[in-house]
């Protein structure tokens, strides 16, 4: 039995666009969406005013009802469960992504030369999740159900082969996403470092040969998805942002060691600047 795909709801425009998402997701995958409210949300906003208890535990119902509203009128007959807890929101989201397939988010919009916020919920949640986290923009399928990006772009990965790990957990993540959208993906890997001109068509096919060894397996597992190697010098996360320009979904690990708010300096850059919705994989 497939695991759900959970959204932390928090009433916001952001977390209505997460909603979108996510919907669109368990419909295509044939599963339920988990609707998580955490009642302790509220401390993490600035308010003049505290509402009493009861004050706030109607607007919590209307928030969850509007929810599963929305998650309706994308997506009709998909399955949903809201689920209000109160508990701090970091704790339950990680808990809640553990015991589902995918766990989405929403992120705020700063403008196109700022790039995006990832919240201190949604940042603690990517830091400490132990499945994938994804991050959904605003105004994600604004357009209509079956017009979001992830029915016409290519799914981006972005992929480290140069300190002996191979990357098998992020492209067992990105091969299987992209054969359930019949979408192409496009793994890319990039390095930065000391300019050896003399030496710079040898390393190179030395990194092709390694991406090449490392995406074989997944290839013969998934023949059916369409694949493009990319390996070049340059700054990882500038790359990254620009190949997922007009991607549906770009795809970067996190290394499971990291502890705290670490989730590294490519996630980090990536979180908030790629256009597109990230999905971060944590990784051995």
């Amino acid at each position: 039995m497939s695991l759900p795909i959970a959204v932390g709801v928090d009433g916001s425009g952001e977390s209505m666009s997460a909603i979108d998402w996510a919907a669109d997701e368990a419909a295509l995958r044939g599963t339920g969406l988990r609707l998580v409210y955490a009642s302790r949300w509220q401390e993490h906003r600035l308010q003049a005013v505290k509402p009493t208890r009861e004050a706030q535990g109607e607007e919590d119902r209307s928030l969850l009802a509007a929810a599963e509203q929305r998650a309706h009128t994308r997506r009709p007959g998909i399955s949903t469960s809201p689920e209000e807890t109160e508990d701090a929101p970091v704790r339950l989201l990680v808990d809640v992504g553990s015991d589902s397939e995918l766990l989405v988010l929403g992120s705020s919009a700063l403008g196109s030369a700022s790039g995006f916020i990832v919240g201190s919920v949604g940042q603690e949640v990517v830091a400490d999740a132990k499945r994938p986290v994804v991050l959904v923009r605003p105004g994600y399928g604004e357009e209509g159900p079956g017009a979001g990006r992830a029915e016409r772009g290519e799914i981006v990965v972005g992929l480290d082969v140069g300190h002996g790990d191979d990357g098998g957990e992020l492209l067992a993540f990105a091969f299987d996403f992209a054969a359930k959208h019949s979408a192409p993906l496009h793994i890319l890997h990039t390095w930065h470092g000391p300019a050896f001109h003399h030496r710079e068509a040898e390393v190179r096919g030395e990194r092709e040969t390694e991406l090449a060894a490392a995406v074989r397996p997944y290839r013969d597992k998934f023949p059916q998805v369409e694949v493009t190697e990319d390996a070049a010098p340059g700054r990882p996360a500038d790359r990254l942002v620009e190949s997922a320009a007009d991607a549906a979904l770009v795809v970067v690990g996190r290394r499971r060691a990291a502890k705290g708010s670490h989730i590294g300096s490519i996630a980090h850059a990536v979180l908030h600047h790629a256009a597109c919705p990230v999905a971060v994989v944590p990784h051995a």
